[in-house]
């Protein structure tokens, strides 16, 4: 096993996205995260969906949301947690919220004025535009009358759990900031809102789950596993080389091989190159480049390898 150790899942903060999609799966601790974020009282209609996948066509890109619902006016609200910046996070929300409206109408529809309103809510513990506000929200306004939104609809939502504007919000929202990226007993027991303890009370059933736990610790294996294997193949080419130099170049391509073959495998499972960045803690633009080789190379890891290394 390689020397990262496991983060146990009573450990887990609302911000690790295992945690927080098992946490709103459950309607009202959803319901209850989304009336915080947009500090306005929401009542959802269905169990939100969680891990949903979504392509619309096969040449297209997939995408994978966090959690999905709808509340009684049909408004739609997505909803994902992000822990590291992947450098690439605006786009890939302006991405995804092509795909979501795209689903959104039945074939041969004519009438545009079907699509739901949407949320797209991402959650992070990082100010992601540099502004210091805990809340970036963005809707369709003319460059010329900055007072005129188109009003399509669409909203865009970012939430930075370290801002500094706290005069702006309510305690609610201030402490639900805090419990996302401490999700304790002590955090939870110091805030007065009835939704925050709710949302602690469904945290606290995972974590005293055994089914969460083998299904935490069968996530964390596969991932640490696939990282052990790159390193034990590279310590293989390594030693059958012999020489010191050579033990360190067969080592080094080893690894590489391995972790270009980890990547594709993953690609191949519609994995999007940041999600597969996090998960492997790797470069988001080292993955990318083996993505841009893998399209070339028709997903063959020797010929990705000569490709990367010019040979």
């Amino acid at each position: 096993m390689t020397e990262k150790t496991v983060t146990k899942l009573e450990e887990l903060n609302l911000a690790d996205r295992f945690l927080f999609s098992e946490t709103m799966e459950d309607k009202e601790a959803y319901q209850a995260a989304v009336s915080i974020l947009l500090e306005n009282e929401i009542n959802l209609m269905d169990r939100p969906e969680t891990e949903k996948e979504l392509r619309i066509s096969p040449q297209l890109r997939q995408i994978r949301l966090d959690v999905v619902s709808m509340d009684r006016k049909k408004i739609l609200f997505y909803t994902e947690m992000q822990k590291k910046d992947t450098g690439s996070l605006k786009k890939r929300s302006r991405y995804y919220q092509a795909q979501l409206d795209v689903s959104l109408l039945e074939p041969g529809s004519k009438d545009f004025n079907l699509l739901n309103d949407s949320y797209f809510i991402l959650i992070a513990p990082f100010d992601l535009f540099g502004y210091g506000l805990f809340r970036y929200t963005f809707e369709g306004t003319c460059k010329e009358c900055p007072e005129l939104n188109i009003e399509d609809g669409a909203v865009r939502i970012f939430i930075n759990t370290k801002g500094r504007n706290r005069e702006n919000f309510s305690q609610e929202f201030l402490d639900f900031m805090e419990y996302i990226t401490s999700s304790t007993d002590e955090t939870a027991d110091k805030a007065k809102s009835g939704k925050i303890k709710l949302i602690h009370n469904r945290v606290k059933k995972i974590r005293k789950s055994e089914k969460m736990g083998v299904k935490y610790m069968q996530l964390w294996e596969e991932m640490a596993y696939a990282r052990e294997e790159g390193l034990e193949e590279g310590r293989t080419e390594g030693r059958a080389v012999g020489l010191e130099e050579g033990r360190t170049e067969g080592r080094a391509e080893g690894e590489r091989k391995k972790l270009i073959q980890i990547i594709c495998r993953m690609l191949q499972k519609d994995k999007t190159p940041e999600e597969i960045a996090e998960n492997l803690e790797e470069s988001a633009d080292y993955v990318k480049e083996i993505y841009r080789a893998a399209e070339k190379c028709a997903y063959d890891c020797d010929e990705i390898y000569a490709e990367l290394s010019g040979l």
